[in-house]
């Protein structure tokens, strides 16, 4: 198995981090500093996202978690992932491959339904985005056109920069696994929760997310009894931009 693209800064104990669908490293990027002054930040790309090679198997949560295993071995760090990075993250909880692990928004507490709704939403974008790129730079410039577009996945998007929302959009565009990986959430569900009980779990959620909604996080009392489950006050999907500093403490108390 090839190995996974990933960048580290600062120093300290390690904290590991996976993004969603779509995304690549930087799309921590405004909590990276924060993280980086306390802990050896190791931001990684996915198989087939960013730098990373597609794998040789269907790119499903477990196949995915391998992937990230592989990577930190027998380090046991933590770990804080977002989406798909959020389930994978629980699943290396659940192989006591990790210190700890914070989900945000993970994958698998949805309904047959809800798992539709997203995958079809992220196919929905992929088709339009390339209608959209040419005129992307012109819309970001407008926070209306912005909020519009990006709505769905950030909870403030009028607070994203506009050369991040065309950076966002093109990462997403390029994302030679996209296709096959949000295939693969067909066969993905969040069970079996209390095999997580040897590592500290924190879910985050943001009240504003249309992606995974809310009602998913909802599940996360019953289905994980000992997480500690905090909800990001109007944030979306991808909390960064939203509340920066809120994000940051958020995510640097629940790694230790």
């Amino acid at each position: 198995m090839a190995a996974l693209h990933h960048v580290r800064r600062g120093s300290g104990p390690p904290l590991v981090l996976l993004h969603g669908l779509g995304m690549d490293w930087q799309g921590w990027g405004p909590v990276l500093d924060g993280l980086a002054a306390s802990r050896e930040v190791i931001a990684v790309d996915l198989p087939g996202h960013g730098a990373s090679p597609m794998l040789d198997r269907r790119p499903d949560c477990y196949a995915l978690t391998d992937a990230v295993q592989a990577l930190i071995g027998d380090t046991r760090p933590a770990v804080a992932g977002v989406s798909t990075g959020g389930g994978i993250a629980l699943e290396l909880a659940r192989r006591g491959a990790v210190s700890s692990a914070t989900a945000i928004s993970p994958i698998g507490f949805w309904t047959d339904a809800e798992r539709k709704w997203c995958q079809e939403s992220l196919r929905n974008q992929a088709r339009l985005g390339p209608a959209l790129r040419p005129i992307a730079p012109a819309l970001a410039r407008n926070p209306v056109a912005r909020t519009l577009q990006f709505g769905q996945v950030f909870g403030r998007p009028w607070k994203l920069p506009a050369d991040v929302a065309v950076r966002t959009l093109d990462t997403f565009l390029g994302t030679p696994g996209f296709e096959a990986t949000n295939d693969a959430f067909d066969h993905y569900v969040f069970t079996r929760g209390e095999q997580l009980a040897g590592v500290p779990v924190t879910v985050l959620w943001g009240s504003h997310d249309w992606l995974l909604l809310p009602r998913c996080g909802r599940r996360v009392p019953r289905l994980i009894p000992h997480a500690r489950l905090t909800w990001l006050d109007g944030c979306g999907h991808i909390p960064f931009w939203d509340d920066t500093e809120l994000v940051t403490r958020l995510l640097l108390e629940s790694a230790a």
